[in-house]
């Protein structure tokens, strides 16, 4: 009897604890709705400069794992609560009204941890001409 009980409460642990990780660093890109940019333009008195703002929606459970942009990427959440993670950093957390910005080159993911409402916020990026979307970063072994 002990030791059924303890079996169950080790899987259930096991579940419980996969269910509240982050998702794995080798998923896939999944639940990204796409939308055309709001905006896309060259910048005024620049050579080969653009400013481009999208608006991004993930289902429930939708991810974009480990990546970079080759220019700084300002997140600001419209709707629903995303995680953000910063390659060797802790996650966070954004709700609707919260602001991040990711610098250049620094490898990270976001997703949402929903089950049941979309994730909708802006990304606004300025870079060389077509270099601001993100680029998969392999999984490190």
């Amino acid at each position: 009897m002990i030791k059924s009980t303890l079996l169950k409460i080790s899987i259930l642990t096991g579940v419980l604890s996969m269910l509240a990780a982050p998702p794995a660093p080798a998923q896939e890109k999944r639940g990204v709705i796409p939308h055309a940019p709001l905006l896309k333009t060259a910048v005024p008195g620049t050579a080969n400069q653009e400013v481009a703002v999208y608006h991004v929606e993930y289902e429930p459970g939708g991810i974009n794992p480990r990546h970079f942009h080759p220019a700084a990427v300002t997140f600001h959440i419209l709707s629903g609560t995303g995680i953000w993670q910063e390659e060797g950093k802790a996650p966070i957390t954004l709700r609707a009204g919260d602001t991040l910005l990711i610098p250049a080159g620094t490898t990270h993911a976001h997703w949402n941890p929903s089950s049941t409402e979309k994730l909708r916020f802006l990304e606004f990026i300025v870079s060389e001409k077509d270099k601001g979307r993100s680029i998969p970063r392999p999984v490190k072994n």
